[in-house]
Order: C-alpha cells, then sequence, then structure tokens
C-alpha cells in the first residue's frame, strides 16, 4: 500500500500574539526547540517513516510561500494551497481529494496519515511507533484510527475519547464517542472512571474508508471530494476552487468523528502537549529554579512562576520583570503582552479589539 502523510498547517495562532502573526503562526515559530520551528520538528518525526516526496503540508495562500521557505526537503508540489478557509473538514477533504488526483494507487491502497504542525512531542521514538502502528491498524481494518494520549490530569483544554476498554500502550480500542473539552468537575469525572483519553486530534485512514465513512455522515463532503479530484486530475483548478468554496466550514470531528461507529483509537506511547497558550513554555521548557522560563535574556528580580519573552533579546532592549508571580510577558519590536497565567484563553478577545482598532500588529 502507498502510506501518505498530511500535515495540517493553516491555523494562525492566535493564542501566542504578538510573537505570531497572520503571516508567522504558531506553526513557523520556535516555541519548543530554539533552532527549529514546530513545523519543522514535525517533519523531523515523520520523515524517518514515511518518505518527503510523500509528505503533503496542507495550508492557507497567505501562508504557502512562507510553508516552502520552511520545507527545502519536500517538493515544492507537496505544499497543498486551500483556495479559502473551510476549517478542518475541508481541510481533509481538499487534501483527500489531492491525493486521488496525484496517485495511481486506488482509494483501497492509499493510507493517509493526518498529523499536525503545531503540537510538541517529547519523544520521537515512541512517537514514531505509535504512528506506525496506528498506519498498520488503518491499513488492515475498516475504520478510521486517532491516537488517544494518557491523561496526566484532569485537563479543561483538550477534547477527550471515550473508549470500550483502556488499552495498553500501543494497542487498540473500539471509540465510543468524542467529547468537547469539559469543565472541571467533568474532566475530573473522566479521570476516575477511566477509559477516557486526551484527543490528539491526528487521525488515519485508507481513502475508501474515509470516502465510505464520508458519504454516510457527511455526503456533500464526500461528493465534493470526488469532484474536486476529477477536476484536479484535469488541472482544472478553478472549479476544485468553486467546489471547495461551496462546503460549510466544520471541523472534521463535527462532520465525520462524531457521528460514524467505525473509529479505533491507538493509545499513544509518547509524551504530547498542543502547546495551546503561551504557560505551556512552562511545561515544555526548562524552568530556573523559581519555576520561570525565560528567552532573550530578560532581567526577573524576585519572580516566580512566570513566562517572559524577549524576541529581539537583550541587545535591542532591556526588558526587566520586578516582583511578579504567574505572570506572563512577551516583548517584540512593535508588541508588549502583559497578563496572569490563568487568563491566557482570553488572549482572542484582547485581539478582537485589537482588530476592531485597526491594529497592524496582527
Amino acid at each position: 500500500m502507498l502510506h501518505v502523510a498530511v500535515i495540517m498547517a493553516g491555523g494562525s495562532g492566535e493564542r501566542f500574539w504578538p510573537v505570531s502573526r497572520a503571516n508567522r503562526p504558531k506553526q513557523l515559530l520556535r516555541l519548543v526547540n530554539p533552532d527549529r520551528s514546530m513545523l519543522q520538528e514535525a517533519l523531523d518525526h515523520v520523515t524517518p517513516l514515511i518518505p518527503p516526496r510523500q509528505v503533503y503540508v496542507q495550508t492557507s495562500g497567505e501562508l504557502a510561500d512562507a510553508i516552502r521557505r520552511e520545507t527545502p526537503e519536500l517538493p515544492p508540489d507537496n505544499i497543498l494551497v486551500e483556495p479559502c478557509r473551510r476549517n478542518t473538514a475541508g481541510c481533509l477533504c481538499y487534501a483527500a481529494a489531492s491525493l486521488l488526483a496525484r496517485h495511481a494507487a486506488p482509494p483501497d491502497q492509499l493510507v493517509m496519515a493526518v498529523l499536525t504542525a503545531d503540537h510538541a512531542v517529547r519523544d520521537a521514538d515512541g512517537f514514531r511507533r505509535t504512528l506506525a502502528a496506528a498506519v498498520k491498524a488503518a491499513e488492515g481494518t475498516d475504520t478510521l484510527v486517532t491516537i488517544g494520549i494518557p491523561p496526566t490530569h484532569p485537563s479543561t483544554g483538550y477534547g477527550y475519547i471515550q473508549t470500550d476498554t483502556k488499552p495498553g500502550q500501543l494497542s487498540t480500542a473500539r471509540v465510543l464517542a468524542f467529547h468537547e473539552k469539559p469543565d472541571l468537575p467533568t474532566a475530573e469525572r473522566y479521570i476516575t472512571a477511566g477509559g477516557y483519553f486526551w484527543n490528539s486530534g491526528m487521525l488515519f485512514w485508507r481513502l475508501d474508508v474515509f470516502l465510505r465513512e464520508l458519504e454516510a455522515a457527511a455526503p456533500e463532503h464526500a461528493r465534493a471530494v470526488r469532484e474536486m479530484a476529477a477536476a484536479l486530475r484535469q488541472n482544472d483548478r478553478n472549479t476544485a476552487a468553486e467546489l471547495f468554496s461551496r462546503l460549510p466550514s466544520i471541523s472534521i470531528d463535527y462532520a465525520l468523528m462524531e457521528k460514524t461507529r467505525r473509529v479505533s483509537m491507538i493509545l499513544a506511547a509518547f509524551d504530547w502537549d498542543d502547546v495551546g497558550s503561551w504557560p505551556a513554555l512552562a511545561r515544555l521548557r526548562g524552568a530556573d529554579k523559581h519555576g520561570n522560563v525565560t528567552q532573550g535574556d530578560p532581567l526577573l528580580a524576585d519572580c516566580k512562576d512566570c513566562v517572559v519573552y524577549h524576541e529581539a533579546g537583550g541587545d535591542d532592549r532591556a526588558v526587566a520583570v520586578l516582583g511578579a508571580k504567574d505572570l506572563v510577558v512577551v516583548v517584540t519590536p512593535d508588541a508588549v503582552l502583559v497578563m496572569p497565567k490563568d487568563r491566557a484563553e482570553e488572549l482572542r478577545t484582547v485581539i478582537e479589539q485589537l482588530r476592531k482598532r485597526g491594529a497592524k500588529q496582527l
């Protein structure tokens, strides 16, 4: 069978403003590794298993050139550019249509691995073992396959996958339901009950299984895949773009995964973090003895459990923080952000207000 990987890299990453911008979102930033962007790390993790010629990155037109510069190891045509934004359901339908148009393999001989460009994986070998197991499961069964992360605490920041058993590492379980991000009492109940796992957002399927399940759950999307593939085979990108633009903007979870009964979950054999907001750096980077995480040589005096990120570094300007606790401070050449760590999820509301002001720093 032909194995291909599609890395989704079209997100805006607004929760890492002011470092992330419309033309430089989270996946292009060096948040976890100071030497590699998150997209480059995603490629590093997958290319030992799937060769670069079979790895695709799906993104928006605004980011296409930046993505190509970030991924010189990939053929330029392997950057799939969505005609417009239609959420993850549209993203994966366009990717499936592109693969059907480009590869001679029939749908039942083509396995598609859907990966993320903006999550942190701290055990590359464990990730590749998990990926290989998920691809094998997708290849050998008529199910859609996802990866579940063993929860370490009752998080309200992740969606959950509920299974019929408590599988061991790299084992498969049948998925009973997907659950949206819960409140704290519900998350605590999930942990106590067992059989609930964090939703990694990574998906695996044979294209024939994907199309069959999509036909039952979202026939409009399934029809669009087939019609877009036919148009792309003729190099008729205008027709493909028109078909794509008609799709509703909904997530793949809502369009398909929450509706089908044929989903399997592989239990991850690696540590994972979705790097959802600035406080994640405290989990992913080494902190000093006071729990502070810094970049760019800021001065911290009598501070505890702070994240201070100075993008340009101390040669550009001096940044000092005195007597602070549980604070995020981010300094770029044209913007400053200061907020309590526990209010990081509200940053999007601030960005919306800046957008209404017509701020140029977005």
